[in-house]
């Protein structure tokens, strides 16, 4: 509901640039890994997931609707970090908690289950940000998303089990160093690592759909498509990747992303350009987020997963750094071609460099 309005409320009412909102995004998903990385280690130490996803939701429920009263993007940059802060604080807790309810054959699948499933919301809340705009404006839209985010909160707190025969494990950096000890992992994340250093968020998208013609009061309804794409990608992209393996499918997703970027460059304005642009994008994030994430597991010990996932949103938070400061400064000082060109070099990088690893672990006689 909040993220299909929130770049251009940004922008236009709030006066800051593409490349401030470069930066805004780049240092959310920052603290938002560097959260993850906290609370992957902690959820290991504790032997329990449930209760640091439900300090995650709720602390990203009570800030979102704070936008409403900010009159500055440094104050709406605030909300962003303290929203992203709650998120980090669930995502690893939560991702090992998906991954100790399924065994590895059926990794892909459950996350390719939740994304689709998780983007059921993204779908409708722009829908009804688009509905409601014009009765209460964008900052009535941002009080209003708290009533979702409370029923959530109680689905949580009731309904969802935490995993079962954790043992906790005492030894934070011991932990870490043992995860790191693993080459084959280490070597994942810096293949992982080089196409992340140019892949932008989905903010770009929908600004890149207003330069195309889409009207600001219709952009929600771009995000929508974007998340619809998610929907209907991500559980297929699951069962795929459990099939013909994790690796050769994360390939397709980075394939995806080059594609979004080589369309951002050679689009002519029109308003179903920008829906065009979108549900590329949204078919790559369907793809690389549900992978990357089941992809973990493989190359970890069981009890360790909390700190191999809080090791890997370390490396994409600094990554999502870069790439959004850089692809923002670009659009702002050239064009947004040059930005668009920019992400192409860096993912036919990233590809290059999960084939070699892809070759790397044939060798090693990986089984997906």
């Amino acid at each position: 509901m909040i993220l299909g309005v929130l770049p251009f409320f940004i922008v236009t009412q709030l006066g800051a640039t593409a490349e401030l909102l470069g930066i805004i995004e780049g240092s959310a998903e920052a603290i938002n890994n560097i959260f993850r990385v906290f609370t992957g280690v902690l959820t290991d130490r504790l032997g329990r997931r449930k209760p640091l996803v439900i300090l995650g939701y709720g602390l990203s429920s009570v800030s979102k609707p704070l936008f409403a009263v900010a009159s500055t993007w440094q104050q709406a940059f605030t909300v962003r970090v303290i929203d992203r802060a709650g998120k980090g604080t669930r995502t690893s807790p939560r991702d090992a908690l998906i991954s100790d309810s399924v065994t590895k054959a059926q990794a892909g699948k459950a996350f390719g289950a939740h994304q689709s499933l998780d983007q059921v919301g993204a779908v409708l809340g722009p829908i009804l940000a688009f509905l409601a705009v014009p009765f209460i404006g964008i900052r009535g839209v941002f009080w209003l998303s708290f009533a979702p985010a409370v029923v959530s909160l109680i689905i949580l707190i009731f309904f969802v089990s935490d995993a079962r025969g954790l043992v906790k494990q005492r030894r934070l950096y011991e932990n870490a160093k043992d995860v790191l000890r693993n080459r084959e992992f280490v070597l994942l994340l810096l293949a992982l690592g080089v196409f992340s250093a140019g892949a932008y968020n989905f903010s770009f998208i929908l600004l890149e759909a207003g330069r195309l013609g889409v009207q600001t009061d219709y952009v929600p309804l771009v995000y929508a498509f974007l998340n619809f794409a998610t929907v209907i990608v991500g559980y297929p992209a699951g069962i795929l990747a459990d099939r013909m393996g994790k690796l050769p499918m994360l390939g397709v997703g980075y394939v995806v992303f080059m594609v979004t970027s080589i369309t951002g460059i050679f689009l002519t304005p029109n308003v179903a350009s920008g829906f065009l642009i979108a549900f590329i994008f949204g078919a790559y994030m369907a793809i690389s987020d549900t992978v990357q994430r089941a992809s973990i597991p493989d190359f970890t010990k069981p009890e360790l997963k909390g700190t191999a996932y809080a090791l890997y949103y370390t490396m994409i938070g600094f990554c999502a750094f870069i790439a959004n400061s850089i692809f923002g400064a670009l659009w702002t000082l050239q064009s947004s071609a040059s930005a668009f060109e920019f992400s192409v070099v860096t993912s036919i990088l990233g590809i290059t460099s999960l084939l070699l690893f892809m070759s790397h672990t044939r060798k090693k006689s990986y089984r997906p």
